[in-house]
């Protein structure tokens, strides 16, 4: 009998900042010339180790960002873990919620794209739930593993001064070619996988939809 391959998790917030036809897209460091949209891998917190570590989870670790990446719910399971992590995952305990990760995924973004000076009232920012996509699990070609990734999408709400500042500079901005690590991307060059030099990342298309429509991008390792 064949034991069953190990599964490698992923569980990532991410963030819609849209008007119109048009998205708000991030440069990645991971992904030099390849842009998504804010947010990222949620993280857990030291607690946590006590119930990930007897589960047999190990955490994804290396690439260029080893102290960013710490903590991060991205790493490898043991098949037969798989429901015991998304029982412990689905109550919340010692983990971040959506609205921790985006704003720490958010201001973090802003200072990897040059604007930290929009990083100002992030904390008054509220996000509201759009969908959310789980793929997987499933064997992923060349890998030892399989994958199961979740993707929670949340709109930046713009009931507020604050926010409608945010959004109207961020688009001002990502029109600017002195500013190429932000891009405004449409539906349709969002299915094209490119606008300009820049590539974009292909779960940008859960911003409107829950089916990826372009390949993955790897990351720089």
């Amino acid at each position: 009998m064949v034991a069953a391959r190990p599964v490698r998790i992923s569980f990532s917030v991410l963030l819609r900042i849209s008007d119109d036809d048009r998205y708000v897209l991030f440069n990645s460091p991971t992904r030099p010339g390849t842009c998504g949209p804010p947010g990222g891998v949620i993280k857990y917190f030291p607690p946590a180790v006590g119930i990930l570590e007897p589960l047999g989870f190990r955490q994804e670790r290396g690439g260029v960002r080893p102290e960013v990446v710490r903590w991060d719910l991205r790493g490898i399971l043991p098949h037969r873990s798989v429901r015991q992590f998304l029982r412990w995952y689905h109550t919340g305990a010692y983990r971040e919620d959506a609205d921790e990760c985006l704003r720490r995924e958010f201001s973090e973004e802003l200072g990897e794209v040059g604007l930290s000076r929009l990083d100002v009232g992030l904390r008054t920012l509220k996000f509201a739930p759009v969908r959310t996509v789980v793929e997987g699990p499933h064997d992923v070609p060349g890998k030892p593993h399989r994958q199961l990734r979740r993707f929670e999408v949340y709109d930046l709400q713009v009931s507020g001064g604050p926010a409608l500042r945010l959004r109207a500079q961020l688009f001002e901005i990502g029109a600017d070619p002195r500013f190429p690590d932000v891009i405004c991307a449409s539906r349709a060059d969002i299915a094209h996988g490119r606008l300009g030099s820049s590539m974009i990342a292909p779960q940008s298309a859960f911003l409107f939809g829950d089916t990826r429509l372009t390949p993955d991008v790897p990351p720089i390792l």
